[in-house]
């Protein structure tokens, strides 16, 4: 059976990925980071439950709280606060630097190990403007460095099915 390797916060764009590949055919291997986020303990409550519904058999759980020491971000940053208004302009305090191309090169290394055809992950277009690692220029590039970097029979895919 095709694996698709899911990179799962928990929310609803990861979630929503996650059953997008599973409807597609692919079994699921579940992955959701900890990066010392405020949101962290609902996330992992999330992560696991839906993990659960979709019937995931290979989760993991990666520690990366090294984010935290970076502490740029109002989610890894507890002395910055987190807006309730409208969106900002700009880069948004709530951007973590570099986040997802550090999810995506671990992601790499499991998708490889795996045998996964497709790492997919949950990032928005919409987000792009405010999130630079969520730009499709981005994440393609990334797929390009991922597969320039693992063994020549591997291709993997990044899909951002939303």
């Amino acid at each position: 059976m095709k694996k698709a390797l899911c990179i799962m916060s928990g929310g609803m764009d990861s979630t929503l990925s996650a059953y997008m590949m599973k409807d597609q055919g692919y079994e699921i291997i579940a992955l959701h980071f900890n990066y010392d986020q405020r949101t962290q303990k609902k996330e992992l409550e999330a992560f696991n439950a839906i993990s659960d519904a979709l019937h995931v058999q290979e989760r993991y759980v990666l520690d990366l709280d090294f984010f935290a020491q970076i502490g740029a971000s109002a989610l890894t940053n507890k002395n910055i606060d987190i807006p309730t208004g409208g969106i900002e302009e700009g880069v948004p305090v709530t951007y973590v630097p570099f986040r997802n191309g550090i999810f995506l090169s671990i992601a790499g290394a499991i998708a490889e190990k795996e045998g996964a055809e497709v790492i997919s992950i949950g990032v928005v277009e919409e987000d792009s403007s405010g999130y630079p690692d969520c730009r499709e220029n981005f994440i393609e590039s990334i797929q390009k460095s991922i597969n320039l970097g693992t063994k020549d029979e591997t291709f993997i895919e990044i899909a951002m099915p939303l």
